[in-house]
């Protein structure tokens, strides 16, 4: 018994390392332009998935980009965990989870709202609104992991990936010109750009930029709105379960076992006795896996699909962009 399990693993990693092997290389040409270039690895990454996606059609790598855009994605959202605690969120009081709150829970009600109105379905316009709302592309990988199969969802994830990397790039360079004109104290910049920048690599570069206080406050806020991909990640779940079966003919889980290792990791990073060596060591493999499945997920997408999205798609996600810069400076005026 114990030979043919060993067999049957064996032929397993063999099906899977070809594909997993072309998706590592990827991931490591794209940090290694992101470091030189200074561009998001995530677009990077993508880019370069796109270029490579003849391997997809090819059965030899097939199988393993397949269990790289699905089951490494999974992997890298729950080590997202390590990046919260619970201490964090309580130190910045009871407005800025309030705002935090708000500003993620209408946005994505809007875009919902706003994606049907344009003739899209609302998952399109919480998948978008989602990513924007919360942490950008992880986000949007997130969420298409807990929503049902649909033949364009790869398609729309893509679409998201590249839209919020590079609005998120474009917000890092404009947002703390606003804070500025505005007049906002190092603290108010740090809420404003925390809870409006799309990815924490942006966050961080956009506060420091303008003062270490402003970081440190903008750095809490966007790990914040992190911590609320967990019941984002539930109300998806709860869709795919009313919409039936998944692909493999099971009942998707309430609560899918990425949230779950999330949900852990945040509490376990809580308690403050993990060191910092192993935090970021985590960090570190959470963005690698991200990345490995964000090059896996270009592979698997013909880039004339990409090209026949149209300008609508476009419109929408400026539009949710624009939304949350106004929503955030609503709320930061009336007090919360």
């Amino acid at each position: 018994m114990s030979t043919l399990a060993f067999a049957q693993v064996n032929n397993r990693v063999r099906d899977l390392a070809p594909g997993l092997i072309v998706s590592l290389i990827a991931a490591g040409a794209a940090s290694f332009l992101a470091e030189h270039y200074g561009a998001p690895v995530m677009l990077f990454a993508l880019l370069l998935g796109l270029a490579l996606n003849f391997l997809s059609a090819d059965g030899k790598c097939k199988a393993g980009i397949e269990f790289t855009a699905r089951s490494v994605l999974r992997l890298g959202v729950a080590l997202l965990g390590m990046r919260i605690t619970l201490e964090q969120m309580a130190g910045l009081g009871w407005k800025a989870v309030a705002l935090v709150v708000i500003l993620v829970v209408v946005t994505i009600g809007v875009s919902m709202v706003a994606a049907k109105a344009m003739g899209f379905q609302r998952l399109f316009g919480m998948l978008t609104g989602g990513a924007t709302a919360i942490c950008g592309a992880s986000a949007a990988l997130a969420l298409a992991a807990a929503l049902p199969s649909h033949p364009q969802k790869e398609r729309a994830t893509l679409f998201t990936v590249i839209g919020v990397s590079a609005l998120s790039t474009l917000a890092m360079i404009l947002y703390p010109m606003i804070a500025n004109a505005l007049g906002l104290s190092p603290q108010a910049a740090g809420v404003f750009l925390g809870a409006t920048i799309h990815d924490v690599a942006q966050v961080v570069g956009a506060g420091y930029s303008m003062s270490t206080e402003t970081g440190d406050t903008a750095t809490v806020v966007k790990l914040m709105r992190v911590a609320m991909l967990v019941p984002v990640i539930v109300v998806a779940a709860m869709i795919a379960r009313r919409q039936g079966i998944d692909s493999t003919g099971k009942r998707p889980p309430l609560l899918p076992w990425f949230a779950v290792g999330f949900l852990i990791l945040a509490c376990v990073n809580s308690t403050g006795w993990v060191p910092l060596a192993v935090q970021g060591s985590i960090n570190e493999l959470s963005r690698g896996c991200l990345v490995v499945s964000i090059a896996a997920l270009g592979m698997k997408t013909q880039l004339k699909e990409l090209a026949a999205v149209g300008i609508k798609p476009i419109l929408l996600m400026v539009g949710e962009t624009v939304f949350l810069v106004l929503l955030v400076l609503g709320l930061m005026h009336v007090g919360i």
